[in-house]
């Protein structure tokens, strides 16, 4: 039986009530003073994707992005350290750096110049006489972000005292790593991202990405699109292997395509897709043998699974997807393509070929992404009516069972994965 909250309770509610087992209140889309906790609670406070190091390739290398809702500037020094520093001059508070990425020798302020390295030291000031004894540079750095990476993975947090990335990643690991081996014997690089913003609270496409209830109705227009193969290895809503698990600490996982998990087990018998015999062609008069061809293009629509790390990088298929959260009812959504990085001659074919996988769903003409995007506008519309009606996260509830590594686990149907990340929600926003 579906209890709501009641009208006359659910504003005056303490964040840690907002989420029951079954159910969350729709207040948590909508309200604005929500979410500025949820910034600081959250977003400062736990391990957020800042970059893949295929995106940092040599001493210089920078990209600008966002923890939350503060700037950084994510940069490799000539020690070849991975730094994030607060996009904010120490003198007068300007960005530093407006550009996406690039390559620099270090970073100077527009409006008084002040130079910093890419270590974050201040290195110069202007015209220093009027600073004689009120100006330490050794105490005015860029505020640095502690970075960690695992499997290519790069991420910060403002929290000096926060567990490592390797334990908050826990079991996560295990999927990074079967993840990363689409690049097919090759290591994993990012071919190019694209963004774009929807109306919408962040949780809602937080959900979206283990939900697999919502793929045969949403993308029924991708499904007709795609050839017989494509359509067939997609149709998991009534196969028993295909499911989701809890991973813990708001992380999941949702095995769509169970048998392309691991794309290192590979009995043989498994046909290539017909729609890639040119590519095949191409890569065997690159020189590869029968082995080396089937590794590259058995991976070419990447791992079988959607993996949602909490709070805001999805690692889906063959892509990343990242959230930035603006507002309460605003995101940003990068979309992050990848392929394998190695010789010219084998992985251009291949990643040519990638790239229109990826604009045929994921691009902003493609036949996935507008509609996902579609239906998360939608609910955000319609969370503004009756605020102490719930959204329900209760399918599957039922039949979770433990799989053998003890993780929470039911069908990929089910709401496990939301269950998983609001249990991570309601933790983080419980503590003061």
């Amino acid at each position: 039986m579906t209890v709501e909250f009641t009208a006359d309770t659910v504003h005056g509610l303490a964040p840690s009530d907002l989420v029951r087992e079954d159910r969350v209140a729709g207040r948590m889309y909508t309200d604005p003073q929500l979410f500025e906790l949820e910034m600081t609670r959250i977003f400062e406070r736990t391990w957020v994707w800042v970059a893949h190091e295929s995106e940092l390739p040599k001493a210089g290398s920078f990209k600008s992005t966002y923890v939350g809702r503060q700037p950084v500037i994510v940069a490799k020094d000539r020690k070849g350290t991975v730094n994030t520093l607060l996009n904010r001059c120490r003198h007068r508070g300007a960005s530093l750096c407006e550009k996406r990425t690039g390559h620099a020798n270090g970073f100077t302020c527009p409006y008084h110049a002040w130079s910093y390295g890419l270590d974050g030291k201040l290195r110069g000031v202007p015209y220093p006489d009027g600073y004689e004894g009120v100006l330490e540079k050794s105490e005015l750095s860029l505020r640095k972000l502690r970075t960690e990476s695992y499997g290519g993975m790069v991420f910060a947090t403002f929290d000096e005292g926060i567990e490592p990335l390797a334990d908050f990643l826990g079991d996560v690991k295990l999927w990074i790593d079967r993840f990363m081996k689409q690049g097919g014997g090759y290591p994993v690089k990012v071919l190019g991202t694209h963004q774009f913003k929807f109306h919408g609270n962040w949780k809602i496409q937080l959900e979206n990405t283990t939900d697999g209830y919502h793929f045969p109705i949403v993308h029924r227009s991708w499904m007709a699109s795609v050839d017989a193969e494509t359509a067939d290895m997609m149709s998991f809503m009534t196969d028993p292997a295909a499911i989701t698990h809890d991973l813990g600490n708001g992380h999941s996982v949702m095995q769509m395509v169970p048998e392309h998990s691991d794309l290192d087990i590979d009995d043989g018998t498994e046909p290539l897709q017909a729609r890639f015999a040119t590519l095949v062609t191409e890569l065997k008069s690159a020189g590869l043998d029968d082995a080396a061809v089937r590794k590259l293009v058995r991976a070419m629509h990447g791992t079988g699974f959607n993996l949602n790390l909490f709070p805001n990088v999805s690692m889906s298929n063959s892509f990343l997807r990242i959230l930035r959260p603006i507002s309460a009812d605003e995101t940003l959504i990068e979309h992050v393509a990848l392929g394998p990085d190695g010789p010219a001659e084998i992985v251009d074919p291949v990643n040519r070929e990638r790239l229109r996988i990826h604009e045929h769903f994921q691009g902003p003409f493609g036949f996935g992404t507008p509609d996902d995007a579609e239906g998360w506008d939608r609910v955000q519309r319609g969370a503004q009516a009756a605020p102490e009606m719930p959204v329900l996260v209760n399918r599957g509830l039922a039949r979770e069972t433990a799989s053998p590594e003890g993780w929470p686990t039911s069908h990929v149907t089910d709401e496990t994965g939301m269950r998983a990340a609001y249990n991570q929600w309601k933790q983080m926003m419980s503590d003061d």
